[in-house]
């Protein structure tokens, strides 16, 4: 490359540089315009949400502090109790995610636009969007309703409630398939539960089996919650607790309750990493 061709590619690359540090006015306005509207929206929610009273978060006169003063003294008194309501809740998550994922592949299949027919597909979705759309909390006040005080009423939510999740992720998977497969065994002459037995199936089984276990994480958060309408576990006598004003139980058993779910994130974590 001689000095000429030398200088008119530093001039080109200069030209590039200058384009790209040139201010795009049109761009930076948008962002600008986006700004201000958030801006707004949040000066018009301040007041309704009484974000003005953030000072009492940490007033030493206000109910944080004496909170915080119970909460940083836990009592462990009755830790038996705790752990035994704690595995009831572990219980509640196991069969109310055993129940969804039993469920929720059937669904799963019935909603997948790549192997069941459109007026399949339809009615299997809004019907999956129906549950999944109602929180557990309110599935557990309904079943304590039905079937009274206790874990049963938990297990039922849970699973009502995650069928339609799970059925939603697992659909997902098998419409992201490789259907090559699917139409080999379609070409040897094979029926229609052939092809998604040996087709569908083994493709999806690990993603499906992560997602199951992730699901069971968060099940047994929620599980932790439905206590509180009744509905078994330890939300009930942590709500208990705290209404008694025995600051230092509920203490206790957050605790308690942050260890298993951690201790469970962990092992749930080292299977989804064998599994993919």
């Amino acid at each position: 490359m001689n000095t000429v061709q030398t200088q008119k590619y530093t001039q080109d690359i200069s030209l590039a540089v200058a384009r790209q540090l040139k201010p795009r006015w049109r761009q930076m306005s948008g962002r600008v315009a986006a700004a201000l509207f958030l801006a707004v929206i949040l000066g018009i929610a301040y007041y309704p949400a009484e974000i003005n009273n953030w000072t009492m978060l940490f007033s030493d006169s206000g109910n944080m502090f004496i909170y915080f003063k119970d909460f940083l003294s836990p009592d462990f008194t009755d830790l038996p109790v705790f752990i035994q309501k704690m595995l009831e809740t572990v219980h509640m998550a196991v069969w109310g995610t055993f129940l969804s994922v039993l469920f929720g592949i059937g669904f799963a299949l019935l909603s997948s636009q790549n192997i069941a027919p459109a007026w399949v597909v339809f009615p299997a979705r809004r019907l999956m969007d129906a549950s999944r759309a109602i929180n557990e909390l309110v599935f557990a006040i309904f079943f304590v309703a039905a079937v009274g005080l206790g874990p049963l009423a938990g297990v039922m939510a849970l699973f009502i409630h995650n069928m339609g999740i799970i059925s939603k992720l697992f659909s997902e998977a098998v419409e992201a398939i490789d259907n090559r497969p699917v139409e080999g065994i379609r070409s040897t002459g094979a029926g229609y539960l052939h092809e998604i037995i040996y087709g569908v199936i083994p493709q999806v089984i690990p993603l499906w089996a992560s997602l199951a276990l992730y699901r069971f994480e968060t099940n047994v958060r929620s599980a932790t919650v439905l206590g509180i309408v009744g509905a078994g576990g330890i939300g009930f006598i942590f709500y208990e607790s705290f209404r008694s004003f025995q600051y230092d139980k509920a203490s206790a058993i957050i605790i308690v309750m942050v260890l298993t779910v951690s201790l469970i994130d962990m092992l749930s974590s080292r299977l989804r990493n064998m599994l993919l």
